[in-house]
C-alpha cells in the first residue's frame, strides 16, 4: 500500500530537441539534453546501445555523441525517467547532418539584355542540407550586396536576380551569396556579367505587363508596375507584411482562417494582370483537453481522457511507465480505470502525432488509502447564518476510501439532515438553530470528528431599489440603491452591467460611486455612451448574506454601422449596392449615405451620386451612378438619425466597373520645332480614370491646311505625349491642322479640338562672320563677331579648345542668345594657344561653323605672395610695407599692387592699387581689421599675403562697400581710432 507522501514521479524540465551537426563543426560532439524532476531523483535510459558503440557517452541525462559519424550517428533519440513512482518517455528527437557545397568553379556567362526589358540571373545554388537558405546577391566585390527595390527582387525560393527595365547603372558582375542559418555558413558563385545593351534611338518601346508571380517572385516589364494584394475570400490577414516592392507578401502567426486563395495585380500604363495562389493552413499537433497529475482512493472509479487538434488529425496513444498501453487512430483517447488498485499507480503518457510534429502530455496516477483525518480541513469553528436565510456547513475530511459522514448538534444526533457530499444543509434558519455543531467520519481504516459553532445575524434587506433610466448620449444617468443590514457586519455595494462586475479604477472616466457611502450605494453614470445601455443590479453583501435589485438604462444616440455591404448588377458607370441595417441604439434611421472611394483616390472616401439622389432609412439598397467605367471602387455605409450620424460601415468587397468608349479627349494639342523634315506633335495625356478599357492609345490626324486628306497613325502608349512625323518632302515652317483623339478595346473616343502647328524650320544657313578675339588675363578672353542676318536664328554657340594635338572633341561651350554677338570665355590655361568658333542655331539644328580664330592667353599671375615686413604707426593711421615680388620665368611681369583693407569677418572693404610697396591707411575703432596685399599683372591677381590690425572705440558703424583709391593722393579719412598689435 501507497502512504500519503510528498514523493511523485518524473516530470521532464528539459528534453532533447531535433539537432543539425554542421559536417565541419570544429566541434566534434553533439549533445542531447534530458533532465526530469522527481522524488526520489529519477535514473535515465537511452534508446541506444553504449556497449557496441563507444562514441555515446551518458552525463547524467545527458547523451553525448563524440566523433559523430554521418551514416551511423543519423536517426531519432529518446530519453526514459525512472524513479520508484513510474516512467516517463520524451519526445523524439532527430539528429541529422547539415552541408553546404562551395559553388562550381566554372565561369559564368554573360547576361546581354536591351536597355528598358527584363533580365533574370540565375543563382542555382549548390548541394546543401537543409532546404533553407538565404540568398543575397553581390555587385562586382564583396561586400558589396544590391539594394532591393521597386525594378530588383531576389527570390528566397530559387535565388535568382530578377531586374525590370534594365538600364546602363545595371552594367557589371554579379555573384549569387548564399548562406544557411543552420550550419553558420555562406558560399558564393563565380561572378556573371550583365551587359545592357543600348536600345536604338526612334523605337517605341511597348510592353503589357504579364505579371504571372505570387507569394515569392517580381515581374520583368515596363513601365515597372504597381503590384497589389488582396484575399478573395476576405480580408488580408491583420498579421501579414508586403516587401520587396510589393512582390513579395509575407504572413506571420498563421491561423486556420487564413487558408483561402490570395490574388496579386500587377497593374501599370499599359494593363494589368493577376495570378492567385491557394495557401492551405496545416498545424502541430495542440492538446485541447489533456490529463494532470492526481491522488484517487483506492477501489474508486477514474477516466484520464485526451484529446488533440491539428492538420492533418493526429493520431492519439497512451503510455504507461514508457510502455504502450492501447492505440487508437481517434483525436480523444481515454483510460478507463474501475475499481483502483495500487497496480494502478504509475506514469501516464498521452501521445499525439501527425507529420508535422508530436507533442506529449504527462499525469501521474496515484493511488492511496487512509483513515479519516480533519488535520488539513477542520468544520469553520465560527459560522454565521442570516435570519430566515439558508446555511450550509461543510465536512470534507480526508479519507480513502471515501468515508461515511454523519452530524449532531449539541448532543443530539441528526439523522438525514446531510447533503450527497457529507454537507450539512439549513433552510429558513432562526435563533433556535444557534449551537455547536459536529461532522463525524468512518471508514475502514478508522474514525476522526470535528466541531463549529453556527451564529444567526439579522438579513439584509434593498429599502430603496434603482428605477430605469433612458438618457442622450453624453448626458448622465444615476442608479440608487440603499439596504438595511445586521448592525455587527459590514456592509459593500456591488454594481453589475449585464452580469459584469463594473471596474471603478479602469472606467472612472464613466462611472463613479455615491461619496456619502454609508447603507448607499449609489451609482453615477458620466457622460453616457451608447455602449452603457444594459440591466444594472445592485447587490448588497454582508459577510452572511446579499440581495440584489436591478433596473434598465437606455442610451440613446446615432445609428451603429451598417453590415454586410455588397455589390451586384455591375455596370460600367454604375452598381447596386446592398446592406443590412445596423443598430438604431434607439433612434430610427432617417437616412443613408453611401461612399465610395476608387483605386486612384486610394483613402479619400467621397460621397457618392445615387439613384434616387436620397436614400430613406427604411431602405437596404441603393443604385449608384456616375461612375469611371473600367475602375476598381469599394463602397461603404453610414446612417443617420435624429441623434446624428454614425460609424460608416466595413468596405465592400473591391470590383471593377465594365469597359466603355472612351468619352474624353486628349487637351492642349500643338507642336513644332524639331529638327529639319519633321512635323512634332504634343498634346497633354488623358488621366488614366479616363481610360475606360484595355488597350487604351491615341489616333493622331494631321494634314497641310490646304488639303483635304487626313494622315492617321496610332500609338499605342497610354502615356505618350508626343509624335514625331519624318517626311523628306515636308517644306520647312509649313502650316498643318492637328486633332487626337483616344480609343481602347471597346472603340474610339471624340477628336480634341483643332490646333495649327508649323513643321521644323531649316537650320541657319549662314556662318557668322568676322570673329575675332582677345586675351583679357591668363585664363579669360573675349569674342566678337557679325550677327547672321536670318530671322530663323535663335542664339549662338562659341566652341574653344587648346591647339595641342586636336583637342577639338574635348572643346568647351558657351550659348548666348541671338540679340548678343561677343561674350566671355572662361576656364582657360595660361600661356596656351586657343581655336575660337562660332555658330548660328535654332530649333532645327545648327549652322556651318565660322573660321577657326587663334589667340594666347596671357602668362599666369604671380604664385608668390608679397612679404610684408611692416606695419608702423603714424598718428592715426598706419602704414603697411611689404618686400617686391619677383615673378617666376613662366608669370606675368607684375604690374603693381592691389591692396583690400576690410572689417574681419567681411568680404569687401576699400580696395587701393599702387606701385609702390608700402601704403598708409585709417586705423579702425573697436574691431579687428585685415589687409590684404597682392601682386597683379596682365595675367591676373597674384598670391595674397594678409595682415591684421586692431582698434577701439568705433564712433560709427563700418559698411562693408568696394572702391578704386589712386594711392598716390592722399586716403580718405576714415572715423577710427586704432592700434597695432
Amino acid at each position: 500500500m501507497m502512504s500519503c507522501t510528498v514523493c511523485y514521479g518524473p516530470v521532464f524540465e528539459d528534453q532533447p530537441v531535433d539537432t543539425i551537426y554542421p559536417e565541419e563543426s570544429p566541434e566534434a560532439k553533439i549533445t542531447l539534453s534530458c533532465r526530469a524532476r522527481a522524488n526520489p531523483p529519477a535514473t535515465y535510459t537511452r534508446n541506444i546501445d553504449q556497449d557496441e558503440d563507444n562514441h555515446y557517452t551518458l552525463v547524467g541525462g545527458n547523451l553525448v555523441i563524440s566523433n559523430p559519424i554521418k551514416n551511423k550517428h543519423v536517426g531519432k533519440y529518446t530519453c526514459k525517467a525512472t524513479n520508484d513512482y513510474g516512467t516517463v518517455v520524451s519526445r523524439e528527437a532527430a539528429v541529422q547532418f547539415g552541408y553546404l557545397d562551395f559553388f562550381s568553379s566554372e565561369e559564368r556567362e554573360a547576361v546581354y539584355v536591351k536597355e528598358g526589358q527584363g533580365a533574370v540571373l540565375l543563382c542555382a545554388p549548390p548541394p546543401h542540407y537543409p532546404d533553407e537558405l538565404s540568398f543575397r546577391w553581390i555587385l562586382n566585390e564583396f561586400p558589396v550586396f544590391i539594394p532591393l527595390d521597386k525594378r530588383r527582387f531576389i527570390s528566397q525560393t530559387t535565388g535568382n536576380l530578377f531586374i525590370s527595365k534594365v538600364d546602363s547603372s545595371d552594367s557589371g558582375n554579379y555573384s549569387c551569396f548564399v548562406s544557411s542559418a543552420s550550419i553558420a555558413k555562406s558560399v558564393f558563385s563565380k561572378f556573371i556579367p550583365l551587359v545592357p545593351l543600348a536600345e536604338p534611338k526612334g523605337n517605341e518601346y511597348f510592353c503589357k505587363v504579364q505579371y504571372t508571380v505570387c507569394l515569392n517572385s517580381s515581374p520583368l516589364h515596363s513601365p515597372i508596375p504597381q503590384i497589389r494584394w488582396r484575399k478573395m475570400d476576405g480580408e488580408l490577414p491583420a498579421n501579414h507584411e508586403v516587401s520587396m516592392a510589393g512582390a513579395h507578401l509575407q504572413l506571420y502567426h498563421v491561423q486556420y482562417e487564413d487558408e483561402g486563395t490570395y490574388e496579386c495585380e500587377a497593374l501599370n500604363s499599359k494593363g494589368k494582370d493577376w495570378h492567385r495562389a491557394r495557401v492551405s493552413v496545416e498545424a502541430f499537433p495542440e492538446w485541447t483537453e489533456s490529463i494532470s497529475s492526481t491522488e484517487r482512493d483506492i477501489s474508486s472509479d477514474y477516466t484520464m481522457s485526451c484529446e488533440a487538434s491539428g492538420k492533418p488529425k493526429p493520431h492519439v496513444h497512451w503510455l504507461k511507465n514508457g510502455y504502450p498501453k492501447s492505440t487508437t487512430l481517434s483525436t480523444k483517447v481515454s483510460s478507463q480505470h474501475q475499481g483502483l488498485t495500487f497496480e494502478d499507480s504509475g506514469m501516464y503518457q498521452c501521445r499525439a502525432e501527425n507529420r508535422h510534429g508530436v507533442v506529449y502530455a504527462d499525469a501521474e496516477l496515484r493511488v492511496i488509502a487512509c483513515s479519516p483525518t480533519f488535520e488539513h480541513n477542520p468544520v469553520k469553528r465560527r459560522i454565521l447564518g442570516a435570519k430566515n436565510g439558508r446555511v450550509v456547513l461543510e465536512c470534507r475530511p480526508k479519507a480513502a476510501p471515501k468515508a461515511s459522514l454523519s452530524w449532531s448538534k449539541g448532543s443530539e444526533l441528526l439523522f438525514n439532515s446531510s447533503r450527497s457530499d457529507g454537507s450539512l444543509e439549513i433552510l429558513n434558519v432562526t435563533r433556535a438553530d444557534e449551537g455547536r455543531y459536529t461532522c463525524f467520519a468512518e471508514n475502514d481504516r478508522g474514525k476522526a470528528n470535528s466541531t463549529g459553532f453556527l451564529s444567526i445575524t439579522e438579513a439584509t434587506k434593498i429599502t430603496l431599489a434603482p428605477s430605469n433610466a433612458d438618457v442622450t448620449a453624453g448626458e448622465s444617468a444615476s442608479m440608487q440603491c440603499a439596504a438595511s443590514h445586521d448592525s455587527t457586519l459590514d456592509i459593500t455595494f456591488v454594481w453589475t452591467m449585464d452580469g459584469r462586475s463594473i471596474d471603478f479604477d479602469r472606467d472612472g472616466s464613466h462611472y463613479e460611486r455615491n461619496p456619502n457611502g454609508g447603507s448607499s450605494g449609489e451609482l453615477i453614470i458620466k457622460n453616457t455612451q451608447l455602449n452603457h445601455s444594459g440591466r444594472y443590479t445592485c447587490t448588497a453583501q454582508t459577510p452572511v448574506d446579499n440581495v440584489s435589485a436591478s433596473a434598465d438604462l437606455v442610451v440613446r444616440g446615432p445609428p451603429g454601422p451598417p453590415g454586410g455591404v455588397r455589390v451586384e448588377e455591375i455596370r460600367n458607370k454604375s452598381v447596386r449596392l446592398i446592406w443590412s441595417s445596423g443598430a438604431d441604439n434607439h433612434s430610427p434611421i432617417s437616412k443613408y449615405t453611401v461612399q465610395c472611394r476608387d483605386w486612384f483616390s486610394q483613402e479619400d472616401w467621397r460621397d457618392a451620386t445615387t439613384s434616387p439622389p436620397d436614400v430613406e432609412g427604411n431602405a437596404e439598397t441603393a443604385t449608384v451612378v456616375d461612375l469611371f467605367p473600367w475602375t476598381e471602387y469599394e463602397f461603404r455605409v453610414i446612417a443617420t438619425n435624429t441623434l446624428g450620424t454614425g460609424d460608416p460601415s466595413s468596405p465592400s468587397p473591391k470590383v471593377t466597373t465594365l469597359e466603355a468608349v472612351p468619352v474624353v479627349a486628349p487637351s492642349d494639342i500643338g507642336g513644332g520645332g524639331g529638327t529639319s523634315k519633321e512635323l512634332t506633335i504634343t498634346w497633354t495625356p488623358v488621366q488614366p480614370q479616363y481610360y475606360y478599357g484595355r488597350n487604351f492609345g491615341y489616333i493622331i490626324a494631321f494634314k497641310p491646311h490646304d488639303v483635304y486628306e487626313w494622315m492617321k497613325v496610332t500609338v499605342a502608349d497610354p502615356e505618350a505625349k508626343h509624335y514625331v512625323h519624318k517626311d523628306s518632302s515636308i517644306p520647312a515652317s509649313t502650316e498643318f491642322q492637328v486633332k487626337v483623339k483616344a480609343f481602347n478595346i471597346k472603340g474610339e473616343g471624340p477628336y480634341s479640338l483643332t490646333a495649327v502647328i508649323y513643321s521644323a524650320q531649316d537650320v541657319p544657313s549662314e556662318a557668322p562672320a568676322s570673329v575675332e578675339a582677345r586675351a583679357l588675363s591668363a585664363t579669360e578672353a573675349i569674342v566678337w563677331w557679325l550677327p547672321v542676318i536670318q530671322h530663323t536664328v535663335e542664339g549662338y554657340q562659341v566652341r574653344y579648345w587648346m591647339k595641342v594635338e586636336d583637342r577639338e572633341a574635348s572643346s568647351q561651350r558657351v550659348v548666348v542668345s541671338s540679340r548678343e554677338n561677343q561674350t566671355r570665355l572662361e576656364n582657360m590655361r595660361p600661356n596656351s594657344p586657343y581655336l575660337i568658333e562660332v555658330r548660328a542655331y535654332n530649333a532645327a539644328g545648327y549652322g556651318p561653323p565660322s573660321h577657326h580664330f587663334q589667340i594666347y592667353t596671357k602668362k599666369a599671375p604671380p604664385s608668390r605672395p608679397p612679404k610684408i615686413i611692416s606695419k608702423k604707426l603714424k598718428g592715426t593711421s598706419v602704414n603697411i610695407a611689404w618686400e617686391h615680388v619677383e615673378p617666376l620665368a613662366n608669370e606675368s611681369t607684375i604690374d603693381g599692387y592691389k591692396v583690400l583693407y576690410r572689417k574681419a569677418g567681411l568680404s569687401t572693404g576699400l580696395l587701393y592699387t599702387t606701385r609702390k610697396r608700402s601704403i598708409d591707411l585709417p586705423m579702425p575703432r573697436d574691431g579687428d581689421c585685415v589687409v590684404e596685399v597682392r601682386a597683379h599683372s596682365e595675367g591676373g591677381d597674384g598670391a595674397v599675403a594678409q595682415v591684421r590690425i586692431s582698434g577701439k572705440h568705433q564712433s560709427k558703424p563700418l559698411h562693408p562697400f568696394h572702391m578704386t583709391v589712386d594711392s598716390t593722393k592722399d586716403p580718405p579719412p576714415i572715423l577710427y581710432d586704432c592700434r597695432l598689435h
